[in-house]
């Protein structure tokens, strides 16, 4: 049998070979997959458009499942839409079919890459918007049971790039459809800078779906690498959230710290979202630093870049040294966005 590299299936463009490689199209196959490595007491890994990940160069050594299922349908209700969509459904193809029907609500998560799938899993947001802000339902295949069920906003305990699907007992979960409450009329979310400097530059009066969803992909193309020639996995790290007092502090040595208030719920003390891009540009000076063939990207700082031959073990080198650097300057704490898989051996990362 042919090895499949996994590689060739993410963004990143690294990682070794899949014990097993199913591609599922349809419900069924996805359990008959899924049944089958259990009987063959092997681990599974759901795989979607691999762009949020960085796989072990050794690979998996159990069964890859990669979800293929496709299909989009679109129940009117009053001002509203309800737009349910498979999981192995294009996210940005969703994105620009919703925006060509001239449904508001998911226009500023244009050029996002992935599958529909990914999309709760890691609440994905961009310009002002997260994918929580539109979700009505999303629908699921316990592995253990193989039973579906659906879950509510609600029960989808939605965070800052974080959902139950990543709580333990939310990964025994695989998302099939996801359903999106839109309208018909909106209001376009036009906070971020960029899309207004985006607007003046081009002679922009007054934005529409169709000119917003436009701004956001050349905006995006301007800062992210061309996936066609190198690797790279979008935002590396989450941006930091930390205490009124710590950020108070830090804008004494640095007073045009960008900081955003953020309202969240159980909280005892103000919180603060920061800009990483912003630290790893103007404090710690790393802005477009390489070390052989992995670097970060010249017009994003966030992004950790696969220039051609990076493997799993030098990325994650890399990384540390930057979560090191940030902590000695301003006593931050950062997390990586990016999901780290491995299985071999008998034990899984992480």
């Amino acid at each position: 049998m042919t090895k499949v590299f996994l590689k060739d299936h993410t963004t990143f463009k690294i990682g070794g070979p899949a014990g097993d490689f199913v591609e599922v199209k349809n419900q069924k196959e996805l359990v008959d997959a899924i049944s089958s490595a259990i009987n063959k007491k092997l681990p599974i890994f759901i795989l979607g458009g691999g762009s949020n990940i960085l796989l072990s160069d050794a690979g998996f050594d159990g069964t890859v499942i990669k979800i293929a299922t496709t299909g989009i349908r679109y129940v009117a209700d009053g001002m509203s839409v309800r737009v349910v969509a498979e999981a192995g459904e294009s996210w940005d193809g969703l994105v620009a079919d919703t925006v060509a029907r001239g449904l508001f609500g998911l226009e500023n998560l244009s050029g996002i890459p992935g599958t529909v799938g990914a999309a709760p899993i890691q609440n994905i947001g961009a310009y002002g918007v997260e994918v929580k802000d539109t979700i009505e339902w999303v629908e699921v295949l316990d592995k253990q049971t193989l039973e579906t069920k659906r879950l509510s906003h609600a029960d989808c305990q939605f965070a800052y790039r974080h959902s139950f699907f990543k709580t333990p007992p939310g990964k025994s979960l695989v998302v099939l459809r996801v359903c999106f409450l839109l309208k018909k009329n909106g209001t376009l979310n036009l906070v971020y800078k960029d899309i207004g400097e985006y607007g003046l530059k081009n002679n922009i009066e007054k934005f529409t779906l169709i000119t917003l969803r436009q701004a956001i992909l050349e905006i995006r193309k301007s800062k992210f690498p061309d996936l066609t020639q190198y690797g790279t996995a979008g935002s590396f790290f989450k941006n930091p959230i930390i205490c009124q007092e710590h950020y108070d502090g830090l804008k004494k040595h640095w007073p045009n710290l960008p900081g955003f208030p953020m309202i969240t719920s159980g909280a005892s003390y103000p919180l603060v979202k920061v800009p990483l891009a912003w630290i790893l540009d103007n404090i710690c000076g790393l802005k477009g630093t390489r070390e052989g063939t992995v670097g970060l990207f010249q017009n994003q700082p966030l992004v950790l870049t696969n220039f051609g031959g990076s493997t799993a073990k030098e990325v994650t080198d890399f990384s540390k040294k930057i979560t090191a650097l940030v902590l000695e300057k301003t006593g931050i704490s950062i997390e990586p966005e990016v999901e780290y898989i491995s299985y071999i051996g008998g034990s899984i990362e992480p």
